[in-house]
């Protein structure tokens, strides 16, 4: 099961409790306070692990604490550290805390072994030894240890992936990545067969390669939510460069200016109406290469024709493909490699927290 989105509540230990006690012994009745600190407790950290692709362990378990500190002893005896809680999740994951209906970004794990720490442990209480003074040789004061930070975050998946595959549904995304990369998602001759993304590496001569990641379709009303479109649109915010699959046969009846009119028109009023500061960079700004699809059952080449002229006034390239028999493909890969190559890799837009390797 993908699951690229959940809400978890983590609470950090708590410091252990300072120790009331005074040294008793033959030969030294009166030997004084000996009343041991309080353990620190343990903190909570969110470890970016390679070996995971979802967050789905955690949609079942949303409560996570860290080990409390353990409290002093006599004899001086500090209590023992609580253990550190290290929540593993996929590389690419962002955490986000969420207050009073707000989401406010903490982290970024990019890269694989980036650790963070999400909530700290309570500071153990000072056992009595801590105060003893000329006038108080039989101090009964300690301290509670502090309690550790508790809040509520939100992790979310964005797929790192350089080139994403757009446009809607059943225009032969899912072809597309089967035959360039050895993905092998579901096809089927209906919309909305793929329900989530999927990543394909592409390997082309010399001992280049990149990552395609194929977003499942996109409907008009996919900035708002609807059809899960902002949450597929998310998984774009990392590439660098966007194939605009549209579909050029006569089978679905839409004009193929009007199809790819509509997802450039998604993918703006998805860039300007995020809240989180455009993570990755907005869509509508990045490289885009439009891929017409099905030549192979184009009927109507006037059709193509409009489309190439409509992109070419854009100042878009254009390389018609049939992912279904391989014509174009050379060409188009190709490309995307210049285009990505020329591209930038974006960079996070908040700040980030100090990271260290596991």
């Amino acid at each position: 099961m993908f699951v690229d989105e959940v809400d978890i509540h983590v609470t950090a230990g708590d410091g252990g409790r300072g120790c009331l006690s005074f040294h008793r012994e033959k030969l030294a009745p009166r030997g004084g306070p000996d009343g041991g600190d309080g353990g620190q407790g343990g903190s909570v950290y969110l470890a970016a692990s390679p070996h995971l692709n979802t967050l789905v362990s955690y949609r079942f378990h949303p409560t996570y604490t860290a080990q409390r500190g353990a409290h002093g002893e006599g004899s001086n005896r500090t209590g023992r550290n609580g253990s550190d809680l290290v929540l593993q999740v996929p590389v690419g994951t962002e955490a986000f805390e969420t207050r009073d209906g707000s989401t406010i970004p903490i982290a970024d794990l990019r890269e694989a072994g980036q650790r963070v720490t999400i909530a700290r442990g309570g500071r153990g209480g000072r056992g009595n030894q801590h105060f003893a003074s000329s006038t108080n040789q039989a101090p009964r004061r300690t301290e509670l240890g502090l309690p550790g930070e508790s809040l509520a975050l939100r992790l979310q998946l964005k797929l790192l992936a350089d080139v994403g595959l757009v446009g809607f549904p059943n225009v032969g995304k899912s072809t597309l990545i089967s035959r360039i990369s050895a993905a092998r998602p579901k096809i089927a001759n209906y919309p909305f067969t793929t329900l989530s993304p999927n990543l394909g590496v592409v390997s082309l001569s010399d001992e280049r390669s990149f990552v395609v990641a194929d977003i499942p379709g996109l409907v008009s009303g996919a900035h708002k939510g609807l059809g899960l479109g902002d949450r597929f649109l998310r998984h774009l915010e990392r590439t660098r460069v966007l194939l605009h699959i549209v579909d050029v046969s006569s089978l679905t009846g839409r004009e193929p200016n009007d199809d790819f009119d509509a997802i450039c028109a998604e993918l703006t009023q998805f860039s300007t109406t995020r809240s989180d500061e455009k993570l990755g960079g907005s869509l509508s700004n990045k490289h885009q290469i439009v891929v017409p699809n099905k030549v192979d059952a184009l009927e109507q080449p006037d059709r193509l024709d409009r489309l190439r002229e409509h992109a070419r006034r854009l100042g878009l390239k254009v390389y018609p493909v049939s992912a279904v028999t391989g014509q174009g493909i050379d060409a188009m890969l190709e490309a995307v490699w210049a285009a990505f190559e020329a591209t930038p890799l974006n960079q996070p837009s908040h700040p980030q927290p100090s990271i260290t390797p596991l």
